[in-house]
């Protein structure tokens, strides 16, 4: 018997590091079909075989031109190209960017890669193609809570910013089916609170998950 959320609308993972893995487990445990797309096919097809029969492994470009709403879990350095790169297959969908612009530093720790006030979320929306939606969403916390997290009660809140909001219904059933509490925290310009340092990201002011009573606290 199909269930309800495999009726839903398809969504595509791209990049298989541990956020797009986490994500991709987690949407097929609550019964999401998920495409997985990788640039190690390899790596795309074994991910497959163990999340079952609601995970296919295909190529990126046809992993894109499958779905409606694409997930690229990819480093932010690589984001840009990948836009200009895929432009034609990405017109008219909805991108979702969970990544963070910071790399190692000298200490063990991280730092930002981009100016102090300037976030991933209006870095990449300068190269969206055309009439193609995007969604800072995903990335608010590290990808070992993002898992342990999961289906949690009451639910855990993960924090999301976009400027088409004709596409929130699909953005908070994404989430609710990634086992989250979704919270739009408004328009694409609020991105930087959601990002590494923001107030609203676990390696940032929040420092956790939260519930969504504690979010009028924040």
């Amino acid at each position: 018997m199909t269930s309800e959320n495999e009726k839903k609308p398809k969504v595509a993972i791209i990049g298989l590091g541990n956020i797009g893995q986490v994500v991709a487990a987690n949407l097929a445990r609550n019964n999401r079909p998920v495409i997985l797309a990788n640039r190690t096919s390899e790596k795309a097809t074994k991910l497959a075989a163990k999340l079952g029969r609601l995970a296919r492994a295909t190529d990126i470009a046809s992993a894109i031109m499958d779905t409606e709403i694409i997930v690229l879990a990819i480093w932010f350095s690589e984001i840009k190209d990948f836009l200009k790169k895929y432009n034609s297959e990405l017109q008219g969908k909805i991108i979702i960017d969970p990544s963070n612009p910071i790399a190692p530093d000298k200490t063990g720790g991280f730092t930002k890669t981009i100016g102090e006030n300037e976030s991933a979320g209006i870095f990449h929306s300068a190269y969206l193609p055309k009439e193609s939606k995007l969604v800072k969403a995903l990335g608010t916390l590290g990808a070992a809570t993002l898992e342990n997290a999961s289906n949690q009660k009451p639910a855990k809140v993960l924090f999301y910013a976009n400027d088409e909001t004709s596409i929130n219904g699909l953005i908070d059933e994404l989430i609710r089916d990634c086992g989250f509490e979704p919270f739009r925290v408004g328009s694409i310009d609020q991105s930087i609170r959601l990002e590494v340092f923001g107030e609203l990201h676990e390696f940032g002011a929040l420092g956790k998950a939260v519930t969504l009573s504690d979010v009028p606290k924040l």
